[in-house]
């Protein structure tokens, strides 16, 4: 096994600023956010440490959308044993990096039924839990782009935590009416907003007088089209 890339006080700054937005959020923060975090100047110089980053295999850079970083599996894992290593000999399990979750993809969904009902699963897939900040209940295919910004696109599989209550700004799977959809989510006095991350597309408001509004769950992580073929 090799070792694990020395990273810089800086670097490692960053990292775990990536990480604890991914847990906040379900989606990782924009250069701009991490700028503004760490006092830089301009973003230029947090797309300078991404860049250091990327190049020492930590975390991925995927072009074309402001939140375009992902963090590399065996990154999770050096994290998760981190977190433990301190912990001493208490835990005789094994480390929750080697375990493996088994997640109902679920596909379309019938109006009125649960999201998880045995007629909406299509197949299920066998991930390392370390793949996830928090353990997801199942995984729902994207449709569409509105979430494009945020890294979530087309094909991806969102991995999806149960909840019926998120806080402003989490990625959340909801659904309205007939149709089940990936936005973000804010409240507001005048109601719920669903907003896309992708400027094609409308921001969704629920109010009193719309159709049935439900939350399914909160996003927690992504699996990435490519890594299915």
């Amino acid at each position: 096994m090799e070792d694990s890339p020395k990273l810089t006080a800086r670097q490692q700054q960053i990292l775990d600023l990536i990480q604890s937005a991914i847990e906040r959020s379900g989606a990782p923060p924009t250069r701009a956010e991490i700028a503004a975090e760490l006092g830089f100047r301009s973003p230029n110089a947090a797309e300078e440490h991404l860049q250091a980053l990327a190049r020492k295999g930590v975390i991925e850079l995927i072009g074309g959308t402001s939140r375009g970083i992902r963090l590399r599996g065996d990154t999770l894992r050096a994290l998760n044993a981190s977190r433990l290593s301190g912990l001493g000999r208490q835990f005789t399990l094994p480390l929750p990096s080697l375990a493996q979750l088994t997640l109902p993809l679920v596909g379309r969904v019938a109006a009125g039924s649960p999201i998880l009902a045995q007629e909406h699963i299509d197949q299920s897939y066998v991930v390392e839990a370390s793949m996830f900040p928090r353990k997801p209940d199942f995984l729902l295919k994207v449709r569409g782009m509105s979430m494009r910004d945020a890294g979530i696109l087309d094909g991806d599989l969102l991995a999806v935590q149960s909840a019926r209550e998120a806080k402003n700004g989490q990625i959340v799977v909801a659904r309205i009416g007939d149709e089940v959809t990936v936005k973000r989510f804010r409240r507001t006095k005048a109601g719920i907003e669903l907003i896309p991350e992708n400027p094609d597309f409308q921001t969704i408001h629920v109010t009193a007088d719309s159709e049935p509004f439900e939350l399914e769950g909160l996003a927690v992580g992504l699996i990435r089209n490519t890594m299915l073929m």
